[in-house]
């Protein structure tokens, strides 16, 4: 009777095992089904996970010099709802940090490696986001689009006549398109596979996938809402204006006149598609990451050249006095001064100043000071959840002389 009853349970749990596979695969493939069984959770070991597209280092490297200087040894931080007081080197050891990168008056003070050399390349997750404004304002400067407020449908026809008509580059840019979205948290775990942030990553056709985008309940430019159909809409309308891939774009356009020193590549959602992971693929070596903050930290002039317009900079950066927006998403990050630009995070400071970041899953960063004339930058794990790298960052930049 127990041995009957142990394989009724067996052959019960495998039918709901083929069930929910099945499910898996009627909701986008049988390749999605796949990784999402065998990768789970997303984290750093992806970039070992996905197809890559190239990307060259640049022929003459920038020079970034290394001149080691005395920075404060402990860093005084909001954590879990008190402020926290710990050593630089303890967290950045206990955190499962990768690479930590201070960039001061175009030098590099401080450098610490845990995981590797210099040049090993480190996926950064949606820090690509920042990339993905950096190539709209790119484009718009080239003459292959217009302007910010040109409607999608202008360049993604595929989606008029769904209530999005009106949707602009704008719109996706800062995160206020009210195209619906379900994150993981918005729902009982055991439906995560079947929530838009599963199939924005997961997706083994992401130019699919954007396509499928519909309106929601917010108005156009109502509300912040955290949106990873946004960046694949921007991935498509690049290559649509362009006529190259992404990475290529990005390769000539950004990444060899700002002089990068190792390559680096454009995670894909498969070798078939070869679409561009535009929400999160870009992997890169640490000082190249720096590099490109030092891009926006100089008003997009780098490396001798006026590489984007110090217009855009600006415009996508700054706060935005006018910004009225509710947010659907992350409102806790209004309590520290945070808004958000265009694919960048900002913290305005006491004083009137503001520092912006680009940031990543499990705390990948590339956080700009212009106020210190500073960089940091941070890659790796994510031990410790309740640590906010950026008020880390925006701490240690307080202290700086």
């Amino acid at each position: 009777m127990k041995k009957r009853l142990l394989v009724l349970i067996g052959i019960g749990l495998l039918v709901a095992l083929l069930a929910f596979v099945s499910a898996l695969c009627l909701f986008d493939s049988p390749r999605y089904a796949w990784r999402i069984l065998a990768y789970g959770q997303s984290d750093t070991g992806d970039i070992a996970r996905f197809p890559a597209r190239p990307i060259a280092a640049a022929s003459h490297v920038s020079a970034l010099p290394v001149e080691p200087a005395s920075l404060p040894e402990t860093v005084t931080f909001p954590y879990r709802g008190q402020s926290h007081t710990e050593s630089l080197q303890t967290l950045i050891q206990r955190t499962g940090t990768a690479a930590f990168l201070v960039v001061r008056d175009d030098k590099i003070v401080m450098q610490v490696y845990h995981e590797g050399e210099t040049a090993t390349p480190h996926t950064s997750f949606s820090v690509a986001k920042s990339f993905d404004s950096a190539l709209i304002g790119a484009a718009i400067a080239d003459g292959y689009i217009d302007s910010v407020n040109d409607p999608v449908i202008h360049y993604v026809p595929e989606i008029a006549g769904r209530g999005l008509d009106d949707l602009t580059i704008r719109n996706l840019l800062r995160m206020d398109s009210g195209i619906a979205y379900r994150s993981e948290e918005e729902g009982p775990f055991f439906l995560s596979p079947f929530c838009d942030d599963a199939l924005t990553y997961y997706g083994a056709d992401l130019r699919e996938v954007a396509l499928r985008v519909q309106a929601g309940g917010s108005p156009l430019g109502a509300a912040f809402h955290y949106n990873n159909y946004h960046p694949l809409l921007e991935g498509l309308i690049i290559e649509r204006a362009t006529g190259m891939s992404v990475a290529v774009y990005l390769q000539e356009r950004i990444w060899k006149p700002l002089g990068a020193a190792f390559p680096a590549s454009w995670s894909l959602d498969s070798e078939v598609s070869g679409f561009e992971k535009m929400e999160s693929g870009i992997n890169a070596a640490a000082v190249d990451y720096a590099r490109f903050g030092l891009l926006y930290l100089h008003n997009g002039f780098y490396n001798g050249t006026q590489i984007l317009p110090r217009s855009w900079i600006v415009e996508s950066t700054a706060p935005d006095p006018a910004d009225t927006r509710i947010w659907e998403t992350q409102p806790d990050y209004l309590d520290y001064g945070g808004y958000y630009g265009y694919h960048w995070w900002g913290l305005q400071n006491a004083g009137g100043s503001y520092d912006f970041s680009a940031l990543g899953h499990l705390w990948q960063l590339i956080y700009v000071a212009p106020r210190k004339n500073v960089v940091i930058v941070r890659l790796g794990n994510e031990t410790d959840p309740a640590v906010d790298w950026s008020l880390v960052a925006r701490s240690l930049v307080d202290q700086l002389p």
